[in-house]
């Protein structure tokens, strides 16, 4: 897959470094700024309310917010395989399917024991639960007073190499030319499950009432401006987001905070790079207080290890925290950065996403 030729006359219009899969426009991308989430779990609900609520989409969660250090969701994920096994994306790395215990199966509370009984039990669980989403939410790791831990929400990464769609027999699954985002068609799926396999992010979900794969749709009808009033709108999870830490545009948008974030300054970076796929879903690492003696004094050691960062992230997060550390410094020294501007302000472009409707 590589860039492509959006002119007519041979030359490419894609910004210098920018990878677009074969067949895709622009590519719409996400980036996190992990510093801002506070766990509150809003976008999770904001997405369950519009796209997973029943009809077999119970235990579905497009977006979730998950402790790291953590098990995550579904339960070790990360060690489930999937993805590519080369640069070149010609083979795929073997995957596996998490099952219902790894996801976690969907509660049931004494509802109605309180609300139409007269029962004056506190609400609980009506099974005694064993694990579901979030299970080890604030555990992280260390060991006080130098204990650590962070959240990192995630969704489905549109990526430009996605292994769910080399996966699937039925070309179900498919990259929209416009955008990049990875979509299933509902009338080819057969509900294979090779894509949940293939992901190596486990963000490919199987309904076993329809039969069918669904996944994170990227809120595609609001950024195509499909409510009331034909407003074009980011996805639900990041307009929701109280602290606002998501921005959404393209990724060869080079006059979006998108573009400068990822390209320019090299301070958002992808979750488990080492899979191959490419995801268009960025992360501004977490910076943490440093570690303290038991009096309470600083120490010269990072809070939360580098090792364990790059473990997620890849050393090119080395290089990230470097320079976001050097451009926090400027600003102390009275000097403008544009990087912390981008970070720090809630900018009217945050969410650029009609900057290609007239090209």
């Amino acid at each position: 897959m590589s860039s492509q030729d959006q002119s007519g006359d041979g030359s490419s219009d894609t910004p210098e470094g920018i990878d677009l899969a074969e067949g895709v426009d622009h590519q719409v991308a996400m980036v996190m700024d992990l510093n801002k989430c506070i766990g509150c779990q809003t976008c999770t609900i904001a997405c369950k309310t519009n796209w997973t609520e029943g009809g077999g989409r119970d235990y579905m969660y497009w977006n979730n917010v998950e402790t790291k250090p953590g098990s995550g969701y579904p339960r070790d994920w990360e060690e489930m395989g999937g993805g590519w096994q080369s640069e070149e994306h010609s083979e795929r790395s073997p995957g596996e399917l998490p099952d219902e215990e790894e996801y976690g199966r969907p509660w049931e509370f004494n509802h109605d024991a309180i609300f139409y009984e007269g029962s004056d039990e506190p609400l609980r669980p009506m099974d005694q639960a064993e694990w579901g989403p979030n299970w080890d939410e604030d555990e992280g790791a260390g060991e006080y007073p130098n204990s650590y831990y962070f959240y990192l929400p995630r969704i489905c990464n549109h990526c430009t190499h996605p292994s769910c769609v080399e996966a699937c027999p039925r070309s179900a699954l498919y990259k929209r030319e416009e955008d990049g985002i990875v979509l299933v068609d509902q009338d080819r799926c057969r509900g294979y499950r090779y894509c949940v396999e293939g992901c190596p992010y486990k963000k490919v979900y199987y309904n076993a009432m329809t039969k069918k794969s669904e996944k994170c749709i990227f809120c595609y009808p609001r950024i195509e401006g499909e409510g009331p009033e034909g407003e074009v709108r980011a996805p639900s999870c990041a307009e929701d987001c109280p602290p606002q830490l998501r921005m959404v545009g393209f990724l060869d948008d080079e006059d979006g905070p998108i573009y400068k974030l990822v390209e320019e300054y090299e301070v958002a970076v992808r979750l488990h790079p080492e899979y191959r796929t490419e995801p268009n879903v960025y992360y501004i690492p977490p910076f943490a207080p440093p570690q303290h003696s038991e009096g309470g004094e600083s120490l010269d050691a990072e809070r939360i290890p580098r090792n364990y960062l790059e473990e997620l992230f890849g050393p090119a997060v080395n290089e990230a925290l470097n320079t976001i550390e050097r451009e926090r410094n400027k600003v102390q020294r009275g000097e403008e950065s544009e990087v912390m501007e981008l970070l720090t302000r809630n900018r009217e472009d945050k969410y650029r996403l009609e900057v290609f409707d007239d090209g």
